[in-house]
């Protein structure tokens, strides 16, 4: 029982959407025996009950199978399954176009004609529903239910049931057929939204990141774009000056040397405000983010007084944990707590919803990087699952440390 829960635990929820709604069609073929053969069972004797039944139980394998292709052409992992979509509709058709001819096998006053009658509507509306599934245009899809319609009445009047009886039958295919493919298109436009809301998500945090680089860009180029203008109209004037045999080239590399100091200098700082992390403006943007993906999120733990090295690390391992949570696993629940025990300041993350490429390992390139960070200030980090589902980070500097904060920022990401 654990190995079922830990395999639909691992699924993400698209892929959980995806499983139930591929198992709901496959029930499909359940339902339309259960509701259609099992009832007939009896009526208008054993042979011909016998045999409707095996009619409605060969058209449901067939409907499973072609839903199946249908739903993977509908996520892209195949062509349109055309042939597997004419198959079940001339399929449908004979099957009951049979079920109605057998009506005369049985005696009218033990219900044959009304068990074939049933068997033929719901293999009609079924197939229907089904075929469904292989098309996109909606107006295709209502051209689809009324062909089962009106070729539901042109069998029956063939087959010699009468105008009104035909015209009740094509009726109920209508309805029957129209409410399964409202259905089978519902399902499916449900699954492509839960994917294309992942898909959303993932792509908000790489813009997230892209957006961070880009600012990280444009503050080097204000950095450096005019000194290093600067730096080269100087040189070029010192070699003019020196060619010429002149004292102020010295002076004017002198000038040089000043300038790539002064630059190295704003580099480093703008580096060192780039890595250093705010504790409590990322604890209150970690909140945010997790609560705006709909992961109840909570928060505890004071900031206040602790030293500027100690809340830079330790605003990286919220940074990152919270980026893993976001991309990795099925979170739900969140819980970052900050207390500071014995010397020493913990940070612990701890979230639900973990997928095996996350809580399988933790040394990932993301966790290394913490823990070279936290390495800096004399800090340790551990990460490892808890429980089914669990994954736990605990990071713990000691506030006696005073490492200098050049030093966090000079650490390799």
């Amino acid at each position: 029982m654990s190995g079922a829960g830990g395999w639909w635990r691992a699924k993400t929820t698209p892929a959980k959407v995806e499983t139930y709604t591929r198992w709901s069609f496959h029930f499909f073929a359940v339902i339309e025996v259960s509701a259609i053969g099992l009832p007939v069972t009896g009526q208008g004797g054993a042979t011909l009950s016998g045999r409707l039944v095996a009619l409605v139980a060969a058209h449901a394998v067939l409907c499973a199978v072609t839903a199946s292709r249908a739903l993977d052409w509908t996520r892209g992992r195949r062509e349109q399954p055309v042939r597997m979509l004419w198959v079940l509709g001339a399929g449908t058709y004979l099957f009951a176009t049979l079920a109605l001819s057998l009506r005369g096998n049985g005696d009218p006053g033990d219900g044959a004609h009304g068990a074939a009658a049933t068997v033929f509507v719901g293999i009609l509306a079924f197939g229907a529903g089904t075929t469904a599934l292989g098309v996109r245009d909606r107006r295709r899809a209502l051209a689809l239910i009324a062909g089962f319609a009106c070729g539901a009445a042109v069998v029956s009047c063939a087959l010699g049931v009468p105008w009104i009886a035909a015209l009740i039958t094509a009726v109920a295919v209508l309805v029957a057929s129209g409410f399964l493919a409202a259905t089978s298109v519902f399902s499916v436009w449900l699954l492509n939204a839960v994917y294309e809301l992942d898909e959303a998500r993932e792509t908000r945090a790489r813009l997230a990141v892209a957006e961070e680089r880009l600012r990280f860009g444009r503050d080097l180029h204000d950095v450096l774009g005019r000194n290093l203008a600067v730096i080269a109209l100087k040189s070029e004037l010192a070699v003019q000056l020196a060619r010429r045999e002149r004292p102020e080239a010295v002076e004017q590399m002198i000038e040089v040397q000043r300038i790539a100091q002064e630059s190295q200098r704003e580099v480093r700082a703008v580096v060192r405000g780039y890595r250093d992390a705010d504790l409590a403006a990322e604890l209150a943007g970690a909140h945010g983010v997790l609560r705006a993906a709909g992961i109840d999120c909570t928060v505890t733990g004071d900031t206040a007084g602790l030293p500027v090295e100690v809340q830079s690390a330790l605003g990286w391992v919220v940074r990152e944990t919270t980026t893993n949570v976001l991309r990795h696993g099925n979170a739900e629940r969140c819980t970052v707590s900050l207390r500071v025990t014995e010397g020493r300041v913990v940070l612990t993350v701890e979230n639900d919803g973990v997928t095996p490429p996350t809580g399988g390992g933790t040394g990932g390139s993301g966790i290394a990087g913490l823990r070279e960070r936290l390495a800096a200030v004399a800090g340790t980090l551990e990460a490892g699952p808890v429980r089914a589902d669990g994954f736990r980070v605990v990071a713990s500097v000691p506030l006696s440390g005073r490492t200098a904060g050049a030093r966090v920022g000079g650490v390799a990401s």
